[in-house]
């Protein structure tokens, strides 16, 4: 491909990002377009709504987003968002650093040993070959490769430099956030799995008496999980109407008379015919044990969540073995309330390792059936190969804007619009997986497609997804190093288009929010529905982490290959690192926190991607014949390796498991301030089965006491209940209509 097609494709992309932030910025002042653009703080509650008038400003675009983006501190995005939020801003920040380095030694000094490493006649730098701007312009034995050598120490060592603090930075924010945050339930709770059932005695018997007798000290109570019923659903909905209702008081009747409107059921100090219900629906359907449907349901009851006095009780009960049988008593660190997968816990232990296999074959396979679209994409890198495929455009194709367009743009184009299939397959597997939280499940999601990005994307294109190259690959590993080697530079052009289309224009798609903004419009201008902020989006961390490590990798790999790839790699992330605080800041509802926890996996991605570019250096150094270029090479990757080594050792116990001596002295402090007993009190109301996560989420983060919770009644003597239970749900829609009259 000639220089002029990659100006074309860059021009192109430039152009649709320049169109798309534009409109986004107009966009994004509309106020029927508020639920695309700030769905956060309408869900947190935060943002009050303007008149829909017309006005001259909202059709101008602007970039005060971007100064609010920026000037934001990393403190009040923790506050607002989590330290997830913290770790992944991290993340474009140490890409920032690192390729800033890495363009200034290699545009500098690499580009131009590449550009002349073979004495020929050089043209007019659009009519020429990208393949000159690449390592494989040198010839072999030539002298200017230890300039290549010297730019991948530097580049590895300041790599390592920065890897090293941001390893010990975020550490220290993970213990800042464990020691500093609200009360947990779940540092309390241990989800207890394959109890062992008795035909003598009931399991919610067993259950006491068990901790009872090992865990007397430390056992406060448990709670057993059952399915939800029918009744469990009617009163989740009855709860969505209320919370309907109070936010559309609140929202009419304006700050001034918020003060009035606080005092709901919700918030406990006047109880409201629907909260007298639901504390009369608690208190009166305990399960009663003698009851013959209630013995059958606790049959079928998966496990329970056990908990304990303190932290530190919790954590050693959760972590050693409770049985001499490893599979029964298994017991495991609870999520915290929100964070529960409620669908994965009916899941038999004695079948979580075959999910497992299961879903890694799957995986492995769909990895390799992915190989079909990405050979087609790599054929229409070669125009003769299009003409077979398509004859009807072999006249079009003679036309050099065509060529240009074809060989320059499509190419990235389709492989991208592929690649969309892949998260929701892979969130597929991991929910099947046997994940007893919704953050395990979404980390699990993002090393999949983290290991299929890395396989499908660089791989098997480097490969130029031929088969039979890909199977020499496991046949010859000894070869690998000079495979890659020979073919890395010569996949460099795909490359560099596909940063710009799957890069640029896929940072300015996220924050126009196409999906979500085509759905508002039918949502509201269609069926005139309202801004519902119980449907807050999560961060998709599983789609977004692996994209950025994948460029990441495609930096450190072609920065002495190809080192024309840097600069559009620099402009990604310094757009990326602005649009992503503007979609955190805005639109995105942190549901549940994982804690810092993808950053280990981010650390390992990035060695692997040094390491990677070291072993592609030595085999171009042993095909050009650098003996010496080739023995430093060799060091720095065991040097590369120690380090990796010595960073898990020294950090990753911090993201895996609790220090002793910070939940005893969290314990110590509750105990010496008197809140323990508190504590307690809402660990027994803290787990619900219902839909009411928000609400949970959101008294969690204010440190209040989370809503009640609704125990499933195995016995079906619920209907006077359920009586008035309509009464009350009439009597919350007769008052919303008589508002709805006065308006």
């Amino acid at each position: 491909m000639e220089f002029s097609a990659l100006l074309t494709s860059a021009g192109i992309n430039i152009g649709l990002c320049a169109l798309l932030l534009s409109l986004y910025s107009v966009l994004r002042k509309q106020p029927h377009n508020y639920g695309v653009y700030f769905g956060r703080r309408l869900a947190e509650e935060k943002f009050r709504q303007q008149v829909d008038y017309f006005s001259l400003e909202r059709l101008l675009p602007t970039a005060g987003w971007i100064v609010k983006a920026y000037w934001c501190t990393e403190e009040e995005i923790r506050r607002v968002a989590g330290l997830d939020s913290v770790v992944f801003l991290r993340l474009f920040i140490f890409s920032i650093r690192i390729f800033s380095i890495t363009s200034l030694v290699c545009i500098f000094g690499v580009l131009p040993v590449n550009y002349h490493g073979k004495e020929t006649n050089h043209g007019r730098i659009p009519a020429e070959s990208l393949n000159v701007f690449t390592i494989a312009n040198l010839k072999e034995g030539s002298r200017m490769l230890w300039v290549h050598c010297v730019a991948l120490y530097v580049i590895t060592i300041s790599a390592c430099i920065l890897l090293y603090y941001e390893y010990k930075y975020i550490s220290r924010k993970r213990l800042a956030h464990i020691t500093g945050s609200p009360p947990d339930p779940g540092h309390f709770s241990v989800l207890v799995r394959s109890i062992p059932k008795s035909d003598n005695e009931l399991l919610d018997d067993t259950i006491r008496n068990f901790f009872v007798n090992y865990h007397g000290s430390s056992y406060l109570s448990h709670q057993m999980i059952y399915r939800k019923g029918s009744m469990q659903k009617f009163v989740d909905n009855a709860e969505r109407v209320y919370r309907k209702f109070v936010r559309v008081k609140m929202s009419s009747f304006g700050q001034s008379r918020r003060s009035d409107l606080s005092r709901c059921g919700l918030c406990g100090v006047r109880a409201s015919s629907f909260q007298q219900y639901r504390n009369k629906f608690i208190n009166s359907k305990k399960p009663d044990l003698s009851d013959p449907e209630v013995i059958e349901a606790q049959k079928d009851c998966p496990g329970a969540i056990v908990f304990f006095k303190t932290r530190y009780a919790a954590i050693v009960a959760s972590r050693i073995l409770q049985s001499s049988n490893p599979m029964l008593w298994v017991t495991d660190f609870a999520p915290e309330p929100r964070d529960v997968y409620w669908s994965n816990l009916w899941i038999p232990y004695r079948q979580i390792w075959l999910r497992k296999i299961a879903t890694l074959a799957a995986s492995v396979a769909f990895m390799f059936v992915f190989i079909v679209p990405v050979a087609f994409v790599q054929s229409m890198m070669q125009l003769d190969q299009i003409e077979q495929l398509f004859p009807s455009l072999k006249n079009m194709l003679k036309k050099p804007f065509f060529v240009k367009l074809v060989t320059g743009y499509l190419p990235s184009v389709v492989l991208l619009l592929s690649l969309y299939t892949v998260p929701p397959l892979m969130m597929f597997f991991s929910s099947i997986e046997g994940s007893i939280s919704r953050s395990g499940r979404k980390k699990s999601a993002c090393c999949k497609i983290l290991f299929f990005t890395i396989w499908n994307v660089f791989f098997v294109n480097v490969l130029s997804g031929s088969v039979l190259n890909q199977l020499n690959v496991f046949t010859r590993p000894r070869d690998m190093p000079s495979m890659l080697a020979e073919l890395v530079p010569k996949q460099a052009t795909f490359f560099i288009t596909y940063v710009l289309t799957s890069g640029w224009a896929s940072l300015c798609s996220e924050i126009l929010q196409v999906y979500n903004l085509v759905y508002n419009f039918f949502r509201k201008c269609i069926f005139c529905y309202r801004d519902d902020p119980e449907y807050g989006y999560s961060f998709p961390y599983h789609t977004e982490v692996p994209k950025v490590l994948l460029f990441n990798l495609l930096g450190f790999t072609f920065s002495i290959m190809a080192p024309l790839i840097l600069p559009f790699l620099l402009v990604y992330f310094c757009l990326g690192y602005l649009v992503y605080r503007n979609q955190i800041l805005n639109v995105y509802y942190p549901k549940y926190e994982m804690g810092g926890k993808l950053w280990p996996i981010m650390h390992s991605t990035l060695v692997f991607a040094l390491v990677l570019t070291q072993t592609i250096a030595l085999g171009v150094f042993t095909i050009k014949h650098a003996t010496i270029s080739s023995g430093f090479t060799i060091l720095l990757i065991i040097g590369t390796v120690l380090f990796h080594q010595y960073c898990s050792h020294r950090f990753s116990s911090i993201f895996n498991s609790f220090s002793a001596q910070d939940l005893i002295e969290m314990d110590r402090d509750d105990e010496q301030s008197g809140r323990m007993e508190e504590i307690h009190k809402h660990l027994l109301d803290a787990y619900s089965q219902g839909t009411t996560n928000m609400d949970n989420s959101s008294s969690s983060r204010n440190g209040g006491a989370p809503i009640e919770m609704i125990m499933e009644d195995p016995a079906q003597d619920a209907q006077d209940s359920n009586q008035e239970l309509c009464d009350a749900v009439k009597e919350v829609t007769g008052s919303i209509q008589e508002h709805a009259d006065e308006m």
